[in-house]
């Protein structure tokens, strides 16, 4: 008479429940069965393992199928460690996070040992200490860029009334170029990384960018005082950068010109 061997069904439903295959070849029932499936379950036991840390003892009662990593969420509280700041060691071995209890033979009355991960939590700390810093950087930037814009608005004015003719006090051009210069050295003192350090550049190159503008708003309006707003039929000298260049002994200054 030939018998039906009723657990040749692996990894699939067998004698109304559905298993799976572990690891090493253990065949147990299913972690997580579909709360819609018509299947019955088994209660999941709960188990009291030992864990110490340093002198002390910790008695935690958890689920036999969880991994070592709910494992180190449940010690934070009583040991005041940060999960990630956990190393636990079974059978002197390391066990990493994903691993479960019962596939690496931990039961009822297991002892479990913690140690703090030095490395782990220096690194944190500095991660920490390098997002605040580029926090504190970002929002430095975002200050000087607000104090930009009234200065921006400010030169707009000033150019368009010059360009229709209109004169300006030199001094409030003058005031203008030195308030920009004095966000340029905010500017130069906020370090930063990656996409605050590229902001920082932007609005570095947007400073230069209308200092060169009040610079000829300056070489404007001069001759416009000068010859009572008349129109000037001759180029104007203007000076860019002050370059000069020194050759067989002279010095030669390179300038450009203008027409209004």
């Amino acid at each position: 008479m030939k018998k039906t061997n009723k657990n040749n069904n692996v990894g699939g439903k067998m004698e109304g429940l559905l298993w799976e295959m572990r690891p090493g070849g253990m065949l147990v029932q299913k972690r997580n069965l579909d709360s819609n499936t018509n299947y019955p379950s088994i209660p999941i036991p709960m188990i009291k393992i030992l864990v110490k840390y340093g002198s002390s003892y910790h008695e935690i009662h958890i689920n036999s199928h969880a991994s070592f990593g709910e494992l180190k969420k449940m010690l934070a509280k009583p040991t005041r460690l940060n999960p990630q700041d956990q190393k636990l060691f079974f059978k002197d071995k390391e066990r990493e996070s994903k691993s479960f209890l019962d596939v690496c033979g931990v039961k009822e009355g297991s002892r479990i040992t913690l140690v703090e991960d030095i490395i782990s939590q220096e690194n944190r700390f500095l991660e920490a200490r390098r997002n605040s810093n580029m926090e504190r950087a970002l929002r430095s930037v975002n200050e000087v860029t607000m104090e930009v814009d009234k200065l921006v608005s400010k030169v707009t004015s000033m150019e368009s009334l010059i360009y229709k003719g209109g004169k300006v006090v030199e001094k409030e051009l003058v005031t203008l170029i030195e308030l920009l210069m004095a966000q340029m050295i905010k500017l130069d003192g906020i370090v930063a990384d990656g996409d605050v350090k590229l902001k920082r550049k932007m609005q570095v190159m947007r400073i230069q960018k209308y200092i060169e503008i009040l610079d000829r708003l300056k070489a404007r309006n001069y001759m416009a005082n000068k010859h009572g707003g008349g129109h000037v039929g001759l180029i104007v000298y203007q000076q860019q950068r002050g370059q000069r260049s020194i050759s067989s002994g002279q010095i030669n200054l390179t300038t450009k010109w203008e027409k209004f």
